[in-house]
């Protein structure tokens, strides 16, 4: 089962809904023994990064989520979601993140149209699983107004041009992070979700 993470912040409905097209059944949960149990994890967010921690630890999540990350299991964090899984942001302040991947948040630079709203195409950098079958500059729909900085460049996958090249998708292991939004990008964007619920089915994981 794919279980999409409920911490008070981002589309979930929306996430679960373009899952279900994609053709794989997810549920929305609170629970940290549920998102313990899931085969596959979606963390996905709309909002401040802060808010979005301090909901986290408030339910037990943060724990159960880095927990989850270390199993091996498939792992999507969408947009800030994706911001999340990193060590630390400046929105608003300093913020601790999951540390799932070493590297920070940062605002997008001074000059630029922020939040950066629209469609923008993805460059790839590398062949990965979550991007089969979708084509070279293929356009998604991004709402950001922060962007990723790994320490390590080799975990990003993808990049979209926005007066800067920005890390459009992660990838280490079993971790895949995503900035745009799938389930707000057509066609394509149900690729993706379709190429994690398959990764998922492919983990062969079965709770104990």
């Amino acid at each position: 089962m794919i279980v999409i993470v409920d911490y008070g912040m981002g589309n979930l409905r929306s996430v679960q809904k373009g899952l279900a097209k994609a053709g794989f059944e997810a549920i929305i949960s609170a629970d940290p023994e549920v998102v313990g149990g899931a085969r596959g994890l979606v963390l996905p967010g709309v909002g401040a990064f802060g808010d979005a921690m301090t909901n986290l630890a408030e339910q037990g999540l943060d724990q159960a989520i880095r927990r989850f990350a270390g199993s091996g299991r498939p792992f999507l964090g969408i947009c800030l979601g994706l911001q999340l899984m990193f060590e630390s942001s400046e929105e608003n302040g300093w913020h601790a993140g999951l540390g799932l991947l070493q590297g920070r948040v940062v605002r997008l630079p001074e000059g630029l149209k922020i939040p950066h709203m629209g469609w923008n195409a993805l460059r790839q950098l590398r062949t990965e699983p979550v991007l089969a079958g979708i084509p070279e500059e293929t356009y998604f729909y991004f709402v950001h107004s922060y962007y990723v900085q790994p320490t390590d460049p080799a975990v990003v996958a993808a990049v979209t041009d926005y007066g800067l090249e920005v890390p459009a998708v992660v990838s280490r292991d079993n971790l895949i992070g995503i900035q745009f939004h799938p389930e707000k990008s057509s066609a394509w964007g149900l690729r993706i979700l379709k190429n994690f619920g398959e990764l998922v089915g492919n983990a062969g994981y079965t709770r104990d």
